[in-house]
Formats: C-alpha cells, sequence, structure tokens
C-alpha cells in the first residue's frame, strides 16, 4: 500500500508516476475523501475542545453551588454528536483504506518506461540458444505426463506425472533448495490454505480475487497462488530487531491459480496449469539494502539456471508490465526449443515498502530508535513444471533417444539420461 502521506503531499508526483503503468488514479475521489477526512478532525477537534471546556464549566458551577442543567444537557448533546462524528470518521477511513488498497505499487526511478512487454529491455544472456526445434516436452513423454487422467481426477490444465518425471522432478526440487541453502538461505514448511488478511498483506486481495482459489467456508481460506504469500507474512504485524535483517526464506510448495484472465492460453502441456509447484525465494531487509538484495535475488535464481544449463535471458520489466506489488522487476526466461523462443521462468521483484505497510511489517532501526517498515522482495528459484519442460527439450538428444542429464542434477536423480518414450 502506497504511504498516505504521499498520496495527500505529493499526490501530483504519484500519479504522474502510476500513469507510466497505464494506472489512471482518480485524483478527484481522493480530493473528495481527503476534503472530509480534513472537515471530519476539524469538527471532531471542535467538538472535543468545547466538551472539555464545558466539563470545566460544569466543575466550577458545582462548586459554587451553581445550576449546572444547561451545561450538563450541552455536555449530553455534545457527547452524542461526537460519537456520530467518529462514526463517520471511521466509515471514512475504512473507506479511505479499502480504496488505498487497490492502487499499485510507485514505481523505482530505473524501472523501463514502456507500454507493453515489448518494451521490456534485455539485461543479460547465458547460453547458446539450441537453434533446431525439438519435438514438445508432452510429445517426449506422452505417457509419463497424463493428463486425461489428471482430468478425470480433477479437471483440465491438471497433470500426473508417473516414472521418471515423477523422479526428475523431485530431484529437481531436492537440487534447488540445496542449492539456495547453501546460498545461505533458510528452508521454510509452510501451510498451503491462507487466511484473507495474509492474501491483502502481499496485494493478491481485493485485485486479484479471480485468480485465487476459495475454500468456501467460514473462516474463508484461500490455496496459495506462490509459498510468497505465507512466507512474507511470517513477519506480518511484528516488529523485527535490526540485526535480524536480511531475513532469507526458501520454501518448496504446490502453488494453485484458477488462471481466470488466461483465456485458453498455453492449454497443452505443463506450461500454464491450475496446480504446480515452485522453489519459491523470499527476503525481508531494511529499506537501504533492498536494491542491493534485488540483484543478488536475481542472480540467485540465475544460478539455478547456469547449473542446469540451460540458456536463459534476464529482462527488465517496463513500467506498464511490472505487477501490481513490486517496485521493480526482473523477469528470467528460459529457451525452450521446441517454440524458438524464451519464456518466463522465474520474476523477481522488490516490493519495497508496499507489502510491508499492508501487513505492518517492522523493524527497530538502531540509528533512529524508531519503528520503521522493512523492504520485502520475492522470486522463483525456479519454477518447477517449466524447468522440467527446459530440461527435456534442451537436453534432448535425437541420436541418443534420451535426455541427457546436466551434472549437477545428476547425483539428485541418480543416473546420466532418461530414455525417451517411443
Amino acid at each position: 500500500m502506497i504511504d498516505v502521506a504521499k498520496i495527500r503531499n505529493q499526490l501530483a508526483q504519484v500519479a504522474q508516476n502510476l500513469a507510466k503503468r497505464g494506472y489512471q488514479i482518480d485524483q478527484g475521489y481522493i480530493s473528495k475523501l481527503e476534503l472530509e477526512r480534513k472537515n471530519l478532525t476539524i469538527a471532531l477537534n471542535q467538538h472535543q475542545s468545547n466538551m472539555n471546556q464545558n466539563a470545566k464549566l460544569i466543575g466550577e458551577a458545582k462548586k459554587n453551588g451553581v445550576d449546572a442543567t444547561t451545561l450538563l444537557d450541552e455536555s449530553a448533546s455534545l457527547k452524542k454528536t461526537i460519537a456520530e462524528l467518529e462514526v463517520k470518521e471511521k466509515s471514512l477511513l475504512s473507506e479511505y483504506h479499502n480504496f488505498l488498497l487497490t492502487i499499485p505499487n510507485v514505481l523505482n526511478d530505473n524501472v523501463p518506461y514502456g507500454k507493453s512487454e515489448t518494451d521490456n529491455i534485455v539485461k543479460r544472456t547465458w547460453g547458446t540458444p539450441r537453434s533446431d526445434i525439438t519435438p514438445s516436452h508432452d510429445d517426449l513423454f506422452p505417457l509419463s505426463m497424463d493428463f486425461a487422467r489428471a482430468a478425470k481426477i480433477s479437471s483440465s490444465r491438471f497433470v500426473v506425472l508417473h516414472g521418471a518425471l515423477a523422479k526428475l522432478n523431485r530431484a529437481l526440487i531436492q537440487f534447488m533448495l540445496d542449492t539456495h541453502i547453501q546460498a545461505g538461505y533458510t528452508e521454510i514448511n509452510i501451510p498451503l490454505l491462507v487466511n484473507e488478511q495474509a492474501l491483502i498483506g502481499t496485494g493478491q486481495l481485493p485485485k486479484f480475487k479471480q485468480d485465487v482459489f476459495c475454500i468456501n467456508e467460514q473462516p474463508l481460506r484461500y490455496l496459495i497462488p506462490t509459498a510468497e504469500v505465507p512466507l512474507t507474512n511470517l513477519v506480518a504485524d511484528s516488529i523485527i530487531s535490526e540485526k535480524e535483517l536480511p531475513m532469507l526464506f526458501v520454501s518448496y510448495s504446490p502453488c494453485f491459480r484458477s488462471e481466470a484472465g488466461s483465456y485458453g492460453k498455453d492449454v497443452n502441456g505443463l506450461i500454464r496449469q491450475h496446480q504446480f509447484e515452485k522453489v519459491e525465494l523470499v527476503l525481508i531487509t531494511k529499506p537501504e539494502e533492498s536494491d542491493i538484495y534485488h540483484t543478488k535475488l536475481v542472480s540467485q535464481a540465475e544460478s539455478i539456471l547456469e547449473k542446469l544449463e540451460l540458456p536463459f535471458r534476464t529482462v527488465h520489466l517496463c513500467s506498464a508490465d511490472t505487477g501490481f506489488s513490486a517496485a521493480s522487476t526482473f523477469d528470467i526466461e528460459v529457451w525452450l526449443p521446441s517454440q524458438q523462443t524464451y519464456r518466463e521462468i522465474s520474476s523477481c521483484s522488490n516490493c519495497t515498502d508496499f507489502q510491508a505497510r499492508r501487513m505492518l511489517a517492522r523493524y527497530k532501526n538502531t540509528k533512529t530508535n524508531k519503528n520503521e517498515l522493512c523492504h520485502t522482495l520475492n522470486g522463483s528459484g525456479l519454477a518447477l513444471g517449466r524447468t522440467l519442460i527446459a530440461i527435456l527439450e534442451n537436453h534432448f538428444s535425437k541420436s541418443e533417444k534420451a535426455i541427457i542429464l546436466p551434472k549437477q542434477l545428476r547425483p539428485y536423480y541418480g543416473a546420466d539420461s532418461i530414455a525417451i518414450e517411443q
């Protein structure tokens, strides 16, 4: 959530920044709310002052034996008016708060301006993309990727992995977790169901309500769309010691998304599923260190692809393509030979204090001795399904009719290669 002080004191600058996203903030509505808030504050202060003055007069009247009936009636009337104004103020502040929850984060100054994903800036490439068109991952293993049976059990956009692919998926999970833990991340095992406030805290609600699966019972709970939600909320409504920062978390989890806005995109194969798996990285830092750790976060996700010998590129998302909660985002895109294109496999974002303000995640600044908002960052390290796809397609050997596994993954899988299905 944007700092309300910026809304009040720098509305024109905030509006200009958000316009780079293509988001038009309703300045008239904000001005109306601000005027109502100020008028209510003035009225409350005035009535409270009158109440205090009246109390003094009542005390003096009683002390001097003077009839205070009129003063007592005025006091009762003032008390009633104050109570009514406080109800109005509470309602107005709730309306204001709910409106602020719908406004995206302010972009960092280094975010490139653009109107669509075509304006994203490539910052780095690694590896040589395979130029020959390989069979698609689901054609290489038509029996081990059972979409039909998954649809019978559940619905479309689910999959059952068999045998070698289930084993490869498990090997990837362990390989990624070990790599991140060796880099200093703390492994966390998280709940897959969260409450509404947790999703509000990280920015999935209220804007993306159609994209999350809700367990329709009281109290409402939701299947996590990403482990970012429970991991980041570990510091919600808390004050952290400065010496605990930065916090580096890593977690493996299934993730669940309705893909309500995908409109038929990527319906074949593992690219876009309702249930998928990720190894997620979340960092909690001091404000002045978040940009430094954003760079480190991107490098950490890239290191997985390098170790798996998968060509990729890293792009800085332009203003119009940057996500709701992010102030700046770098996407890492892996090369898929069957499509002869790069596809997103990780999105690494610095959310600055946007999520921390929504969830009241603070730390004790030893220099100022004040409680200040943390900065939060998150990124996939990596998405399991798309990593599996990339390995099958990039390491496919037509001559050997097998997937030749990258060297660093072989100890986790227990073999050097996987025979393709004929």
